[in-house]
């Protein structure tokens, strides 16, 4: 389809990404098809290819992706993004974990760690002359972003954060990330929700789970201080798919809520302007 056609559907079948809940109403839109097939995918009720689709949906509806656009990716792994957004002509700079942290960690399984540029256009989803003029990569701590890492036109990281240590310190980085871009820039973020309680949760962990309290607190100082933040939407689904938990071991065809310790999880997707 070309690009043309596809705008015409996007704006007929999507409206606008909002922050919001990984749902299975999605996985039947245009929108969700149209990025799926740039990613050689079949659509698949599963929230880490929800995640994906989300971040490049929320960004091309931005006007963030095309010619001469600046991006930057926190946590890169092996996602297939960034050779998309350069396909379409963008710079981008992509950043993960030191690789000896990651390895200590334990990310070498899944494609979740990058090792470098060589890590990111596998499914050559842009020519690779292309890619090499377009994308550069980086070794970053998301804790510690530093301080010449500025004037993009937009960032993203897909279920990063919550991989920081404490719920503290990844609402501290979606306060940083900001630095990164320019004003009137846009961020857009993925993240671990807590479906099952707004009061115990999993914190000081490998990986933390957000409250409904700990994203309304965030959101509210981010307002305070200028910043944009899209309309919440919180709700939960209504399809068959959307009451379905991919207990542990997590190997279950659908897998938009899944069981972490005590608790049911998903997907939340922030969409965050950076003040004029």
């Amino acid at each position: 389809m070309s690009e043309r056609k596809w705008n015409i559907s996007l704006q007929q079948d999507a409206g606008r990404r909002r922050t919001e809940l990984c749902k299975a109403q999605d996985f039947h839109t245009v929108w969700y098809k149209r990025w799926c097939a740039e990613m050689n995918e079949k659509p698949r009720f599963h929230r880490k290819q929800w995640e994906f689709v989300y971040n490049m949906q929320a960004l091309w509806e931005r006007g963030c992706i095309g010619p001469g656009k600046k991006g930057l990716v926190f946590a890169v792994g092996t996602e297939p993004a960034p050779s998309i957004f350069a396909k379409y002509g963008c710079e981008i700079l992509a950043t993960d974990i030191f690789p000896q942290k990651g390895i200590e960690k334990g990310w070498t399984t899944d494609n979740q760690l990058c090792f470098g540029l060589e890590s990111l256009n596998t499914r050559m989803l842009c020519e690779e002359a292309v890619f090499l003029e377009k994308v550069k990569y980086r070794a970053v701590d998301m804790n510690e972003i530093p301080d010449d890492l500025e004037e993009f036109d937009f960032n993203w990281s897909s279920c990063s954060f919550e991989h920081l240590g404490t719920i503290e310190k990844g609402l501290n980085f979606l306060k940083n990330q900001l630095k990164t871009i320019r004003p009137g820039g846009w961020a857009v973020h993925t993240t671990e929700f807590n479906v099952s309680s707004n009061d115990e949760t999993q914190d000081n962990n490998d990986t933390v789970i957000f409250r409904y309290r700990d994203i309304e607190r965030l959101i509210k100082e981010l307002r305070q201080s200028g910043h944009f933040v899209e309309d919440q939407d919180y709700s939960l689904g209504g399809m068959p798919e959307d009451f379905q938990v991919d207990t542990i071991p997590h190997q279950q065809d659908i897998h938009l809520k899944l069981q972490i310790d005590r608790f049911v999880v998903t997907s939340l997707g922030l969409i965050i302007q950076k003040k004029q």
